[in-house]
Order: C-alpha cells, then sequence, then structure tokens
C-alpha cells in the first residue's frame, strides 16, 4: 500500500478551524488529485466526486448504520432512520412518511403559507433585520409547529427546545456540548410524548388532524420508535431550515438577476432552493462504514472502514455542474447530494423546499430593496450545520 497523501502545505485541512471556513479549496484538491483519500488526521476516507458519494450513499456496501457509530461522542443514538439499514430502515420510513411526506406537505400548505406570511409581516418598519434571528428561526419555528399541530401557547418552549437540541447535528460535538445536547434531547421527546396522545385522538375522531397526529395514531411502531422520528425531524429539520435562509440570501441578495427569477416564478423560487443547497449544502458530508471491500476508480477501500462522503465536494464536482461554483436558478438537471440519496433519500425533502420556496418568493417580492448591512458576515467555525454568522440585513 502507499503511503497516504496529504494536502499541500497551502491548503487548511477542511476538519481544521480554518478549513471549516472555506473548505471547498481543500475539496476542491482532493477531487482532482486524491478523491479516494485516507485521511491520516480522522482515520477515515474521504469521497470527495459526485460518482463515489452517491454511490457511497446508496450501495448496501456502505452501512448507514455502522456509520453513525463512527462519531466522536459516545453517547448512543435511539433507533430512527438515520441509525438503521434496510430492512428495517424502511419498517420505519414508511410510517414516517405520514408525518413529512409529500401528502403531508400539502395538507398542511396552507397552514405553512400563513406562518410564512406572519414572519414577513413582522419585518415591515424593522430598520435592521437578522437573517436568522428575524427571518429564519421564526421561519423553521412555525413550519414544525404546523407539522406537529402546536398550538400558540407552546411555540416558545418548541423554539427553545429545538435550538437546545440542534447541537445534536454536530458529530464532532465536545462532551460538555454533547452533555448539554442528551439532555436537550430527553426533554424534547418528553415535550412530544405529552402531546402525542391528544395529537393521535384529533386523528381519530375528527376529520384532519396534525401530520404528528397521524403518526402517533399509527400502530406499525412502538411509542419509542415514533417519538424517535418526530424527535429526529426536529434535530434535522429545525436548525438547518433556520440557517438555509441566511446561505440563500448571500448567494441571491449580491445577484439582481437571481433575485429577480426568484421574485417572479414559483417555479423559479422552487428550483432555486435546490440550487442553493447544492452551493450550500447545511449537512457538509454524511458516514459511512464498508461491509465488505469496496474497489473504486481512485482506490480501494478495505472491509470495516469509516468512510465520509463528503457532499459538500460532490455538489461542486464539474464533471456532474456545469459551472460548479456558480449560482444558476433554473439548473437543471440538478442532481445534487445535500438530501442524501438512495434509501437514506431526505424524507424532509419536500418539506424544506416548499417551505424555501415560498419564503424565499415572498420575502423578495414584499422586501425588494433588502440588501446586506454592515460588516460582511463570516462562515460559522462548526461543521453542522454549514452556516453563517452575523448577517444583517436592511430594508
Amino acid at each position: 500500500m502507499t503511503a497516504p497523501r496529504t494536502l499541500p502545505a497551502h491548503l487548511a485541512h477542511p476538519f481544521s478551524p480554518r478549513g471549516r471556513l472555506d473548505p471547498y479549496p481543500a475539496y476542491r484538491w482532493l477531487r482532482e488529485h486524491d478523491p479516494v483519500h485516507f485521511d491520516v488526521t480522522s482515520r477515515m476516507w474521504l469521497l470527495t466526486t459526485h460518482a463515489d458519494c452517491a454511490l457511497a450513499l446508496r450501495d448496501p456496501r456502505f452501512s448507514a448504520a455502522l456509520g453513525q457509530r463512527e462519531r466522536v461522542r459516545d453517547d448512543e443514538l435511539p433507533p430512527s432512520m438515520l441509525t438503521t439499514d434496510p430492512p428495517e430502515h424502511q419498517r420505519l420510513r414508511s410510517p414516517g412518511a405520514l408525518l413529512m411526506g409529500p401528502a403531508a406537505i400539502r395538507g398542511i400548505s396552507g397552514g405553512i403559507a400563513a406562518e410564512i406570511e406572519h414572519v414577513l409581516d413582522a419585518l415591515a418598519g424593522r430598520e435592521r433585520i437578522e437573517a436568522t434571528a428575524d427571518i429564519g428561526e421564526p421561519l423553521a419555528t412555525g413550519v414544525l409547529a404546523e407539522l406537529f399541530g402546536l398550538p400558540a401557547a407552546d411555540r416558545a418552549a418548541f423554539a427553545e427546545l429545538s435550538a437546545r437540541v440542534s447541537v445534536n447535528l454536530d458529530p464532532l460535538a465536545g462532551p460538555q456540548a454533547a452533555a448539554a445536547g442528551r439532555a436537550a434531547m430527553g426533554e424534547l421527546t418528553r415535550f412530544l410524548g405529552d402531546r402525542a396522545d391528544a395529537a393521535a385522538e384529533a386523528v381519530r375522531t375528527a376529520a384532519g388532524g396534525s401530520p404528528f397526529g397521524r403518526l402517533a395514531a399509527d400502530e406499525r411502531l412502538t411509542r419509542a420508535e415514533m417519538l424517535g422520528i418526530a424527535a429526529l425531524t426536529v434535530v434535522g429539520g429545525w436548525k438547518p431550515l433556520a440557517e438555509m435562509v441566511g446561505n440563500a440570501l448571500h448567494w441571491l441578495l449580491p445577484r439582481k438577476d437571481a433575485a429577480e427569477q426568484v421574485r417572479e416564478s414559483p417555479e423559479a423560487a422552487m428550483s432555486a432552493v435546490d440550487e442553493l443547497l447544492r452551493l450550500e449544502s447545511p449537512i457538509p458530508f454524511t458516514a459511512r462504514v464498508t461491509t465488505e471491500e469496496v474497489r473504486l476508480d481512485g482506490g480501494v477501500i478495505p472491509a470495516g472502514a469509516r468512510v465520509l462522503a463528503l457532499v459538500g465536494a460532490a455538489n461542486r464536482d464539474p464533471a456532474v455542474f456545469a459551472g460548479p461554483d456558480e449560482l444558476m436558478v433554473l439548473r437543471s438537471p440538478n442532481p445534487h447530494l445535500a438530501f442524501g440519496a438512495g434509501t437514506h433519500l431526505c424524507l424532509g425533502a419536500p418539506l424544506v423546499r416548499h417551505a424555501g420556496a415560498v419564503l424565499l418568493g415572498g420575502l423578495l417580492s414584499r422586501y425588494p430593496e433588502l440588501r446586506p448591512d454592515g460588516d460582511p458576515p463570516v462562515w460559522a467555525p462548526s461543521m453542522v450545520p454549514r452556516r453563517l454568522t452575523g448577517f444583517t440585513l436592511t430594508t
């Protein structure tokens, strides 16, 4: 076996504090020079081409269940779609669609539109707007409150819990943050459990009810499994949806033609959500473990190897995307991997696409003079989710 290649000295490792701010130069070098790269720092294999990442996300030789156990944190993840392989994964995913599938989102589309109008109304007359705190987080709270059928009295507690539990997204969270995340997860599970029976009863006794009520009323899952899916929805949905807004506006506002396309056409707004997620994937990598030796064009990965599919790199692969570092609102086709692929394709994709398109189209229509204000924003030093800090806007 040849010695592992290392990044040139002028490039920051993508997991280092400096590299996290802008990982794309390192991604580009790895993709061009060592696409199946054994990283001596993390002792993991890093995949950077679109073809290899797509294969790792779809091929059963790359186990998601084993991959989720390879975190720096030592706490055990609850059973969920995230932590299982087929056929167990599909057993959980089918009822999970009652909460997050396309039909569930269509059923609450009117409520989502009303929530977004409320967010936009609250911006009127504001001199300065913080993209995440004033737009993204209220959006995420309102959309998920519709999903869970939460009354107004529950919103503040739900938002606070959602923010605290989001540390569980980061597989590299330190001991103190991980402990806080575990505590918040317990509180969130109790919060949802306290409301599950009433939500299920509303579905059984009346037409309609919430998507959460339909999940809670389904008898294919144990109560623990049902609550695991519900809690995973909050962990995987609230923070990425909240942060997507700032990331999207960072790309859209300086590009007037792109913003105009989003403003004028719901179809363009929907297409833009995919393109913006391609450019800045909130979850920039996915972990797997090989169950047998896998031969790729760029190298051979042994059985039992820890693998990271770097979707942030794959989504800018010039072999698949023309102008990979450019924003093309109407890019088609757009086979990005920000939602994953294969069996583990993100169940929340319809919700993100719908809510993101309605929010961006409405925001740019209501506030056509919206622009950055003050110092340029900077990328947060955390890895997951990829997000901006200090992004202030003015109308």
